[in-house]
């Protein structure tokens, strides 16, 4: 018996694989935010804030 390939579906899988790899490569750059100081955060808003206030409006 000869053995016959069925190149569609290889072709089918090995585009799968490819996408699960970017995917995965994708994901796994992004970096993770950890230990987040909630406290520190509302300050430097808060001074952005006060900085912006404190500016005179531009005018065009």
């Amino acid at each position: 018996m000869a053995v016959t390939r069925l190149k569609r579906k290889v072709k089918k899988n090995r585009t799968r694989a490819t996408q699960r790899k970017v995917t995965m490569k994708r994901l796994l750059a992004t970096p993770v935010i950890k230990h987040v100081d909630i406290e520190q955060l509302k300050k430097e808003l808060s001074v952005t804030k006060e900085s912006e206030a404190a500016a005179p409006a531009r005018t065009q």
